[in-house]
């Protein structure tokens, strides 16, 4: 390899060790596909295939904003696909929507407290409480509704549909989407926590945090809430956009946000990554499945790449020992 070529090939990968984590090259990547996906296909430039592909990457950005808050601290939340179909299962209920929608919001944080419960008091590995979570939240939606179907409030149809300003709706739920993560992870000291605590479970001191005095099993166990509450939105979201329940719409979504978290060089030991980071692996993933529906590439093609990618950016990440 020649000295220009080295030289920028460790640019690309100047935040493998920092704090933010490797992030630039999934930026060169996610440009690169945009503009390849244009000169490609005559449809990728059309602004209705451009206002497709931000809804339909929209429930993606969310679960991932929300999984970034769980992986921060060297955990994951594989129940939050669950709680994003338990979630349209509520809305469909023959209830009013002043019900059913603050009700998927509480019965979201009290999955994630249950989840941080049995991962910082019980001393349950956060894959196997989350697991386990996720069969149980599984098996209650599809009691209640076994098949798609159902009609959700029309105050959450309106919610997702439309236009405002001339911009779709979705484009607004990303904003705030960003805006509330931005101000939790860096504009308050509970993401500084998050951080610390990361670190040290990453460095194999997962006392660390807590001997600077810091609170870990709490901020561990709000990390959990959160995440499901990010979830309950993606499903009100995504209740909105097929306007019925259905239990599967959540299915494997966690692995996606994971996939997404990982992309955009949140360190899965805990303790690096970033905001803008995570949006650039939804952002990759988006543009992925966007080009290959374009293409007509089987979905089956489709999810052999993500875990290709998943392996692949795993391997790019520092670490010291075998492990996440």
């Amino acid at each position: 390899m020649n000295p220009s070529s080295s030289s920028l090939f460790g640019k690309l990968l100047a935040g493998r060790g920092s704090r933010q984590g490797l992030w630039l090259l999934p930026l060169v990547i996610a440009l690169a596909m945009a503009l390849w996906l244009a000169a490609a296909t005559s449809q990728f430039g059309q602004w209705s295939n451009l206002a497709n592909l931000v809804a339909q990457g929209m429930p993606l950005l969310i679960t991932a904003v929300g999984q970034m808050f769980v992986v921060l601290v060297g955990g994951l939340d594989l129940s939050i696909g669950s709680v994003v179909s338990f979630t349209t299962a509520i809305l469909a209920l023959d209830l009013p929507g002043v019900i059913t929608l603050p009700g998927v919001f509480l019965l979201a944080a009290l999955i994630g407290a249950t989840n941080g419960y049995c991962i910082t008091r019980l001393n349950v590995h956060p894959i196997v409480a989350t697991l386990s979570m996720q069969y149980v939240v599984l098996g209650i939606t599809r009691v209640l509704r076994p098949v798609s179907g159902g009609a959700v409030p029309d105050g959450v149809r309106w919610m997702v549909e439309g236009t405002f300003l001339g911009l779709p709706l979705p484009v607004f739920w990303g904003i705030a989407t960003i805006l509330l993560a931005w101000k939790l992870l860096y504009g308050s000291r509970y993401g500084l926590h998050l951080f610390a605590i990361g670190g040290g479970v990453a460095s194999g001191s997962s006392d660390a945090a807590r001997n600077f005095g810091i609170p870990a099993s709490r901020n561990i166990l709000l990390a959990y809430v959160i995440c499901s509450l990010f979830a309950a939105l993606a499903g009100v979201f995504l209740a909105g956009r097929i306007v019925s329940g259905d239990p599967n719409v959540g299915l494997l979504m966690e692995l996606d946000a994971i996939t997404a978290v990982a992309i955009g060089g949140t360190q899965l030991s805990g303790g690096v990554g970033s905001l803008h980071g995570t949006i650039i692996g939804v952002a990759v993933l988006a543009l992925l499945s966007n080009g290959m529906n374009l293409l007509n590439v089987t979905p089956f093609v489709q999810t052999a790449v993500k875990g290709v990618l998943l392996l692949a950016v795993v391997a790019l990440q520092s670490r010291k020992k075998i492990g996440l």
